[in-house]
């Protein structure tokens, strides 16, 4: 391990992550940074592509989760518009147990999502090119899995319904959010009661080197998805369940 790596393993450590496989796993790691610069280069997936600040806020804010949920004990997630891969992929070479399902609406994406696992070789992770609005409602995937999560999408009130119907009933959902969230947690809170989710922990965070704040909204699903939800696409986004009657269906 070279400097970064070091780093980076240390501070997962701080945070209760341990790199069991570390010959492994900083490979896959390195072998991720590179993809990502490289397809950078052709097509738009970050905005940071420094080494050091692709490890802390992006490899290291993912596995920030961990903080959330005990993965040992989750077998399945759903990441909804997961982007490069942030935050299932990390996760996936931490705790390789882990069955990923990626849902992305852009095909770019996830042809660079599926050369990833196909260089770091990564089994059991599926991507789906599609709206989390559509595929929420196939029986495949509604109500199915232990966990969703979903980093810089949309708001709360959105992100509950594009994310809850992909969870089973007692699962979690986990959005990654920036430094204030109090706003979207107030408004937030109708789409809970009408789409059987409860709030169950908001844990705050700091990125150790940059010192950015991080909050991670722990979510629980008390029962199964409503017929009504999700909408079809693109309402949750344009009209999130608000209370006071925005976004009816």
């Amino acid at each position: 391990m070279d400097d970064i790596q070091l780093l980076f393993a240390e501070r997962l450590s701080a945070i209760g992550v341990t790199m069991n496989d570390p010959e492994r796993m900083t490979g896959q790691f390195e072998a991720y940074y590179r993809l990502l610069v490289e397809w950078n280069e052709k097509m738009n997936l970050t905005g940071i592509t420094d080494r050091p600040a692709v490890y802390e806020k992006h490899f290291y804010d993912s596995l920030t989760l961990a903080k959330a949920a005990d993965f040992s004990r989750i077998s399945s997630i759903a990441d909804i518009g997961s982007g490069a891969g942030f935050p299932s992929l990390p996760l996936k070479i931490v705790y390789p147990h882990l069955k990923i399902t990626i849902v992305d609406a852009l095909a770019k994406r996830i042809r660079f999502l599926e050369e990833v696992v196909s260089e770091l070789g990564l089994v059991d992770v599926t991507c789906l090119h599609g709206r989390a609005e559509e595929l929420g409602r196939l029986p495949a995937h509604r109500d199915r899995y232990d966990a969703a999560t979903a980093r810089a999408v949309a708001r709360l009130a959105a992100l509950n319904e594009l994310c809850l119907p992909f969870v089973k009933p007692n699962g979690l959902f986990i959005a990654m959010k920036g430094s204030d969230v109090r706003e979207e947690l107030d408004e937030s809170f109708h789409s809970l009661k009408l789409l059987n989710g409860e709030l169950r922990d908001t844990l705050s965070l700091t990125l150790p080197n940059e010192g950015s704040a991080r909050h991670l909204v722990v979510i629980g699903k008390k029962g199964p998805t409503p017929k009504a939800y999700p909408r079809k696409s693109g309402l949750p986004i344009k009209q999130p369940l608000l209370a006071g009657g925005a976004g009816k269906s």
